[in-house]
């Protein structure tokens, strides 16, 4: 870039962020660790699943000659052998005239060839329709016996077959997964402990400024309560990162310095926010640019003002020996949640290693009672609220980078583009779905 360039669009200063960060090198994690990272290879299935044929439903094993033709008029009697429960072993083969009582889950004994549902039956007490079995440890004698089948079955019913979820050899999840509950269920039942991914994250969220102060305690004259560092790092949670919150750091550039060399060895990503405009205190300009000038070769972190509404001055770069990204966000509330929104979550999910590293985003339609105005030559984030059953999107709020009120009511940006000075109600408009 020109040093004698004053301004960069948003497209610029993202691609610029893009293009510096690289996916996290992959690891091999246990299963409970790995929830929210990225697959890194495909994952066969080195056993069917199931592994064998297994019964659906709580009943009897029963062969379909001896059902055949059956009513309640005229059941089967058939001779009960024994149980059969999941986990079971020495099975039972199942001959002419005879039944094994079968769990849901259990393994087919041999010479059964379908499953009858007990309520299909008199459960072996001679009385009407079962309605449910009886514990075997309440009911051994239930193992025993006669049962009455009064309805007739074909092959297989109520049988679930060896390899019917998947076969061996089939791939089970392909490189590129994102690993969330029903993922680390399937790789567990394929017998998988560990699995090859890229980890979350570690993202450090810092605040500056003197005036800020912990939620719960009490305000001083001139104090405002540090709302930054809660709603940034829950942000980099939501995006899939793990994140730290630093408290607020006051105006003072060594402290600052001090603060951030002591975070680089649990950060793979750092996010600072206020200290980047041009007043006699914004400290991380100060400290940052300082800390450019001595840093590891290659390092530096670049302070910049973008065509973009809020969210005007930005800073990017990296730091320490690790040469550890670090994106420095302005101070205002909206100010920060969005550019935390257009360039620090697709920063993340690149580190994570996801294809798509942007949020859904859609047409809308503007309902609202006036027209919206923008500044020429600047990109506008407005906060509103998308229906999307209507195709509509309303405003919530002002054009304040201020206004956190009206943020936590907003589930969706407006996108003014920097040619677009009015936008009409009933025109239509980008939208970035953030709720």
């Amino acid at each position: 870039m020109s040093p004698e360039r004053t301004t960069w669009s948003v497209d610029e200063h993202l691609k610029d962020i893009l293009g510096a960060v690289r996916p996290l090198d992959p690891i091999e994690l246990q299963l409970p660790d790995a929830q929210g990272c990225v697959l890194v290879e495909d994952v066969t299935v080195p056993v069917a699943l199931p592994p064998f044929d297994n019964s659906s439903m709580d009943g009897y094993a029963v062969r379909v000659a001896d059902v055949a033709g059956v009513s309640e008029e005229f059941p089967a009697v058939l001779t009960v052998i024994g149980d059969v429960a999941a986990g079971t072993e020495g099975l039972p083969t199942v001959g002419p005239g005879e039944a094994a009582r079968i769990m849901t889950g259990a393994p087919l004994p041999p010479g059964a060839e379908a499953v009858v549902p007990v309520e299909w039956t008199d459960g072996g007490d001679g009385a009407g329709a079962a309605t449910g079995m009886r514990a075997a440890s309440a009911a051994p004698e239930g193992a025993s016996g006669e049962v009455r089948v009064h309805r007739p079955v074909e092959a297989r019913a109520h049988v679930r077959a060896r390899g019917s979820d998947v076969a061996a050899g089939d791939l089970a999840l392909a490189a590129g997964t994102v690993l969330g509950p029903p993922q680390l269920g399937l790789l567990a039942a394929i017998g998988r402990g560990t699995v090859r991914v890229r980890p979350r994250p570690r993202v450090v969220v810092l605040s500056t400024g003197s005036e800020l102060v912990q939620p719960g305690a009490e305000l001083g004259p001139g104090q405002i309560y540090d709302s930054n560092s809660f709603a940034l790092a829950a942000a980099a949670r939501d995006a899939g990162a793990i994140a730290y919150r630093v408290g607020a750091v006051t105006d003072d550039a060594d402290t600052l310095r001090a603060t951030i060399e002591d975070q680089l060895v649990r950060a793979d990503l750092l996010v600072t926010t206020g200290g980047v405009s041009v007043g006699a205190y914004d400290v991380v300009k100060e400290a940052l640019s300082a800390a450019s000038d001595a840093d590891e070769p290659g390092s530096g972190v670049e302070f910049r003002k973008l065509a973009m509404q809020p969210g005007k001055p930005q800073g990017f770069g990296s730091i320490g020996p690790d040469h550890t990204p670090l994106l420095a966000l302005p101070g205002n509330p909206v100010s920060s949640y969005v550019s935390f929104e257009v360039f620090v979550r697709p920063a993340i999910r690149t580190l994570m290693g996801l294809k798509d590293v942007h949020r859904p985003r859609a047409r809308a339609v503007l309902a609202a009672a006036e027209p919206l105005s923008s500044p020429a030559g600047k990109r506008q984030f407005l906060r509103g609220t998308y229906d999307a059953e209507a195709g509509t999107v309303t405003p919530v709020g002002g054009a304040g980078s201020h206004l956190i009120a009206a943020l936590a009511h907003a589930d969706a940006l407006l996108v003014v583009p920097e040619d677009t000075t009015r936008v009409e109600p009933g025109s239509e408009l980008e939208v970035v779905l953030i709720g």
